[in-house]
């Protein structure tokens, strides 16, 4: 036995440990993976030996490697032995290697639960805190249940760092047992006033993480956390107790009366920015009522703001933006302040700017607000940031459906100017946008009309890049728009050429789908207006501009009905054959174009955003259910192929297969080619040059790259799209108009001082005359606006009845537990439990027949007397509270049985404690 003992000794001297192992690493970079894996075989072999030691030398090793992102969970057992080692630096190895690599899924787990208990009852204090520190990490809910008594009982330890870590290890127990948390809960209540100012901050952290998504289940509390509060000078548990009142102060609205004068004086005293921010945070919270509190919020937030430290200005931002919610004028005295962050080099303090001039516009700001963010969009370093600017813009003026728009047509014009950003993401949030003015703003739709019928002629402008924006969404609103209130169109013939220009086919396919969709609205509508207008004429119904419009969809109809895309063939074709029937219809004479717009008559109304989730599901239908017998996997496999070849680009380079061509026409080909250079031409961003300066094989013929002249272009100047009107028209007009508002205020005050002075008897009746009126914001005129939430399904209601938003996987949801209720102890049934048919054992003596009567009388009469004396009890307690008074030992007695015996007591005592802690005889 002693020379084994020498010989494990000796060969230990040899034996890699943790810092051989890092060495190693680090001397072998270029062959890391190779040099790992010998120490993997390595780490193998010393765990398969008996010496401890050697075990643990090997754990330490893995829990390195577990750390490199190697997976060590084949070395589970392995890491169970070593943990229960009886030596306290093979533990601690073996419980740090179970704290990394253990989880809810590690089988072997359920083999710890003896020893983690008899490390938890171990004499040796660092014992216990080492296994209390290794379970906070892998406790699963079976071992949370087993092992919660032990750790409750460490509760009441006399060591103050074992009373620490269980108080901290319990709310990892409640998460995965949440019924441990009331009968728990008492004695963590007790720890608050432990007399260890870490015990007392692990009770204060675990309470405020409990209360942090159920803040209702501890408002009885508040009283302890308000003493603490002026009592403690520990910043960190400050911090903590303030944020539990912010979650306490919306469900107790008498609690921030209490808290106003403690909250106002740190908010005075203290230099530490974190407090004060948290102070503010619950003042914003609990007091939204109390004006000066939150002019005082606002100061201080200024001077966070202003301060050069990034982290404390955008934390001043943040919190403005709470007070905005419900104060707008106290944080509207600051616009100027926080247009200044929009030129700060921190993008993330520039985004929280823009969130606070979401809510300080107004009717009478709105347009310049607007003015100068699109200035800072244009000279917007990075698309991110530019994209952010451009959904504000959006976001501020559609914001209440519209409020505080007053002329929609300023509104239209900025929505096309926004079309020039290039590559911008929103083109599609742009798009609805434009529909939904159209939709809800009737005095707005002709200007729409015309400005999407502009848009609709430079298509080439948004179609340039295409595949690195989004930009082009906005075709398809102008479509749909000039489609679906073609009647307010200037030149439908126009319109009608631009939707069907061969250029369309390079766009995507749900565009082209609206473009065919939209050219049928516009051909119907011409055909009505030509058949009214040769109404008297039997031999035709149809004009040239109406025959014209007839050849036009001939001929430009079939460039879509050769489309890769399905949605874009079937509507082309049926778009189509359409056409060449009612050419037919007309050749005899018979009219057709009352019929055919018919097919789109009506107004359409926008639609709930909720109104498909709202639609009820038919009796009988089943969507999970199988709508054919679900296939075999040998099949899936056989027809994988097929379907790939049906709905997914692939090589068709097989010898059998000839893929079907389609060979445009020379006169097309002219077409596309004169289209393409039409929109080199107009593109900015396309080098051209002279022709004379070329040869015939197209190269420059006599100039050197170095004589090339190099011109700069002015980025800053955007392109004019003829017939587009700016939003600055409507701007400058805006401000004129304010400018003579303020002229005759002026004016009418310059008359009144000088009839003033030429009457100076009448003062007294000049100053009794009311001042001239003049609009205030809500009555400056606006269009009117559909402000309808959209149509629902038949019974629908708007809102969903949701209680709870939390996940069901939330582990909060179950820790949802009143707190104040009592724990029913498992009793043997009482007389009036029993079952009142008992079985026929022993005979039974005759009674008088008022016998049961007599009994029944009796114990309605014990049951009175001994509520009338609870009662008188319960009074004597509350008189002497309020006096000061402790109430005797014997009462205190008699209030622990009364708690076991009645229900509701408890949750009636500490209502009445919180009550009398709130009322105004308490201060």
């Amino acid at each position: 036995m002693a020379l084994r003992k020498v010989k494990g000794n000796f060969e230990r001297m040899f034996d890699k440990n943790l810092t051989d192992l890092v060495r190693g690493i680090r001397n072998n970079k270029e062959n890391e993976p190779k040099y790992i894996s010998q120490c993997m075989d390595e780490i193998k072999e010393e765990l398969r030996q008996e010496n401890m030691s050697v075990k643990a030398n090997a754990v330490a090793k893995l829990a390195y490697l577990q750390m490199l992102g190697y997976d060590i969970s084949w070395a589970a057992f392995n890491i169970i032995e070593v943990m229960s080692s009886t030596k306290f630096t093979f533990k601690r190895i073996g419980y740090l290697a179970a704290s990394q690599s253990f989880h809810e899924g590690t089988d072997v787990l359920m083999l710890t639960t003896n020893m983690i208990r008899k490390d938890l009852n171990s004499q040796g204090m660092y014992d216990s805190g080492t296994a209390m520190s290794g379970l906070a990490c892998f406790v699963t809910p079976d071992l949370a249940r087993d092992l919660a008594n032990d750790v409750m009982t460490l509760l009441t330890s006399t060591k103050p760092y074992l009373r620490k870590k269980a108080v901290l290890l319990m709310y990892k127990i409640f998460l995965r047992f949440p019924e441990a948390l009331r009968p728990a809960f008492p004695r963590l209540k007790e720890k608050l006033e432990d007399p260890d100012p870490g015990v007392q901050s692990a009770s204060v952290n675990v309470i405020c993480e409990l209360a942090r998504k159920n803040p209702k289940n501890y408002l009885s509390l508040a009283p302890v956390f308000f003493k603490l509060m002026t009592s403690s000078t520990n910043n960190w548990m400050l911090i903590k107790i303030i944020k539990l009142f912010g979650a306490l102060t919306p469900l107790e609205p008498r609690l921030g009366k209490k808290l106003i004068e403690p909250l106002t004086n740190l908010i005075h005293s203290t230099s530490a920015m974190s407090l004060l921010y948290e102070c503010i945070n619950t003042v914003i919270a609990g007091m939204p009522n109390h004006s000066a509190s939150i002019q005082l919020c606002v100061q201080k937030l200024r001077i966070l703001i202003e301060d050069s430290d990034q982290n404390l200005k955008y934390l001043g931002l943040l919190a403005m933006s709470k007070i905005l919610r419900t104060h707008p004028k106290s944080v509207q005295a600051h616009k100027d302040l926080v247009l200044q962050c929009l030129d700060d080099k921190d993008e993330s303090i520039r985004l929280r700017a823009l969130d606070l001039l979401y809510g300080m516009v107004s009717k009478k700001n709105l347009m310049e607000i607007v003015k100068k963010l699109m200035v800072h969009m244009d000279r917007a370093e990075g698309s991110a940031y530019r994209d952010e600017l451009l959904s504000k813009v959006i976001d501020i003026c559609s914001q209440n459906n519209y409020q505080y728009i007053t002329n929609f047509e300023w509104y239209v014009s900025v929505l096309v100017e926004l079309t020039r950003i290039e590559g911008t993401k929103h083109g599609l949030t742009i798009a609805s946008q434009m529909m939904d003015v159209a939709v809800r703003v009737q005095a707005v739709r002709a200007f729409s009309v015309s400005q999407m019928a502009v848009l609709l002629e430079n298509t080439h402008l948004l179609v340039g890049n295409g595949q690195r924006n989004s930009i082009c969404e906005v075709l398809y609103a102008a479509a749909w728009i000039c489609g679906e209130y073609s009647d307010l169109l200037e030149d439908p013939r126009s319109s009608l050429d631009s939707l069907l220009r061969p250029r369309a086919c390079v766009l995507p396919p749900h565009i082209q789908s609206a473009y065919v969709h939209n050219a049928l609205k516009l051909w119907a509508r011409m055909l009505a207006q030509e058949e009214r207008a040769n109404l008297g004429d039997s031999e035709s119904s149809l004009s040239e501009g109406g025959q014209e419009a007839c050849t036009l969809l001939c001929q430009r109809l079939p460039l879509f009905v050769h489309s890769g895309d399905l949605e874009v063939q079937e509507r082309a074709c049926c778009a189509l054959h359409l056409v060449r029937q009612v050419s037919k219809m007309q050749a005899r004479g018979e009219r057709v174009g009352e019929e055919l717009r018919a097919l789109f008559a009506g107004d359409l109304n926008p639609v709930a955003p909720k109104a498909q989730k709202k639609v009820p599901l038919p009796e009988g239908l089943d969507l999970d259910q199988w709508i054919n017998d679900p296939p075999s996997e040998s099949s899936e496999e056989e027809e994988e192929d097929t379907v790939a070849e049906i709905f997914i680009k692939t090589d068709r380079s097989s010898s059998h297969y000839t893929e079907k061509k389609y060979d445009p026409t020379d006169e097309e080909l002219e077409n596309m080619r004169e289209a393409r250079k039409q929109e080199q031409a107009n593109n900015p961003h396309y080098l051209k040059a002279t022709p004379k300066s070329r040869s015939s094989n197209g190269h420059i013929q006599g100039v050197g790259v170095e004589d090339i002249p190099v011109a700069e272009i002015d980025l800053s100047v955007p392109l004019h799209i003829p017939g587009l009107i700016s939003s600055d028209k409507y701007l400058s007009a805006s401000r004129k108009a304010r400018e003579v508002a303020d002229g005759e205020d002026g004016g009418d005050r310059r008359k009144k001082k000088k009839k003033r002075r030429r009457r100076k008897g009448e003062e007294e009746e000049e100053e009794r005359r009311p001042p001239p009126e003049v609009p205030s914001e809500e009555e400056l005129p606006a269009e009117a606006v559909n402000t309808s939430l959209g149509e629902m399904p038949e019974g629908a209601r708007l809102t969903d009845d949701e209680d709870d938003d939390r996940h069901t996987d939330d582990p909060h949801r179950a820790l949802d537990i009143d707190l104040e209720q009592p724990l029913h102890e498992e009793r043997p049934p009482r007389h009036q439990d029993r079952p009142s048919v008992l079985p026929d054992v022993t005979p039974q003596l005759e009674e008088p027949q008022d016998g049961p009567r007599s009994h029944k009388r009796d114990g309605d009469r014990k049951h009175r007397k001994k509520k009338k004396e609870h009662r008188h009890k319960s009074k004597e307690r509350k008189h002497r509270r309020r006096e000061g008074e402790s109430p005797p030992a014997d009462v205190v007695a008699e209030t622990v049985d009364g708690e076991q015996s009645a229900g509701d007591a408890p949750s009636t005592h500490a209502k009445e404690d919180l009550d009398f802690w709130l009322s105004p005889a308490a201060t």
